[in-house]
C-alpha cells in the first residue's frame, strides 16, 4: 500500500475513535473474516493475534515470528478498503521502530502493544519500561509521519488473583502509557466488571479499550461506563465455532 494511502487511512482511524462512542473494531484473522465484516457494515477492523494464530495452526502468545505474521497481514489489509489495525503482542522482541517499520510497510494504521514479555518467559514489563517501549513506537510513526493509532495494553488484571487489589497499580500504568503517546489503552479481563470498567475509563482523557463477546455482551452498557472503543479479542472466533458445531452436528456420522 503506497504511502498517500496508508497516511489517509490512519487519519480516518483516528477520526473514527473521534465519531464513535465506543468504536467497535472487530476482530478478523483471514481475508474472509475481513471482509465479512467489512460487508456487515463496519468502517475498521482489527487483527487479533489469538484467532490469526488458530487459523494458521500456530500458538498465540508469539507462537509465530515477526515475519510470518507480517505475511499474514498483508492479504487481509489489501483484501478491505477500511482501517486495519494488528494486534502484535509484546513486539516479537524487536526494538520499537522495527515493529513499527514493519506494520507500516503490511499497511496497518494501528496496534496493539501488551506488557506480558512472552519471548522472556511470561514476565511482565514494568510501568516504566512499557510506557518507554510505547514512546519508542509513538516516536517511530511521527519519524514516519504516519500517525498511526497506538493501543496499549495491559495484562496486570489478567495475571491478578483478585483484580480489584491491583487498580490503582493498573492506573498508575494507563497513565504512564498516556503520557507516553499511547492513543488508547486497553486493561484486558474485566470486561465483566462495571466498578473497574468505570474506574479506568474515568482515569485516563483517551479512549479505554474493552473485550467484549458479539453474542453475550451488550454495547449499550458498555457506551455507559465509559468504554471508548470495543474488540473482540478471540471470542469472535470462538463464538462462530460453536455456531459452527451446533450447525454440523447433526450430519456427522
Amino acid at each position: 500500500m503506497d504511502f498517500h494511502t496508508t497516511v489517509e487511512r490512519a487519519q480516518r482511524l483516528k477520526q473514527l475513535h473521534a465519531e464513535h462512542k465506543p468504536l467497535v473494531l472487530p476482530t478478523v484473522w483471514d481475508v474472509w473474516s475481513a471482509r465479512t465484516a467489512v460487508d456487515a457494515g463496519f468502517p475498521a477492523l482489527t487483527i487479533g493475534s489469538h484467532p490469526l494464530a488458530t487459523s494458521r495452526g500456530a500458538e498465540d502468545h508469539e507462537g509465530q515470528t515477526f515475519e510470518e505474521v507480517l505475511a499474514a497481514v498483508r492479504p487481509i489489509v489489501a483484501a478491505v478498503d477500511v482501517p486495519v489495525s494488528v494486534d502484535l503482542e509484546a513486539g516479537y522482541g524487536q526494538e520499537p521502530a522495527d515493529l513499527m517499520a514493519g506494520l507500516i510497510e503490511a499497511g496497518g494504521v494501528g496496534l496493539n502493544l501488551e506488557d506480558t514479555v512472552h519471548s522472556d518467559g511470561g514476565r511482565l514489563r514494568g510501568t516504566h519500561e512499557h510506557a518507554r517501549y510505547i514512546a519508542g513506537l509513538r516516536a517511530a510513526a511521527d519519524d514516519a509521519g504516519i500517525p498511526v493509532w497506538v493501543n496499549g495494553r495491559t495484562d496486570l488484571f489478567l495475571h491478578a488473583e483478585k483484580p480489584a487489589d491491583v487498580l490503582d497499580e493498573a492506573i498508575e500504568r494507563l497513565r504512564a502509557m498516556e503520557q507516553a503517546g499511547a492513543d488508547s489503552v486497553y486493561p484486558v479481563r474485566i470486561q465483566d466488571d462495571d466498578d473497574l470498567l468505570m474506574a479506568v475509563t474515568g482515569a485516563v482523557a483517551i479512549p479505554v479499550n474493552s473485550t467484549a463477546h458479539p453474542v453475550k455482551h451488550d454495547l449499550e452498557r458498555f457506551r455507559r461506563l465509559g468504554v471508548g472503543r470495543v474488540t473482540y479479542g478471540p471470542l469472535l472466533q470462538i463464538a462462530l465455532t460453536d455456531a459452527m458445531k451446533n450447525m454440523l452436528g447433526a450430519w456427522a456420522l
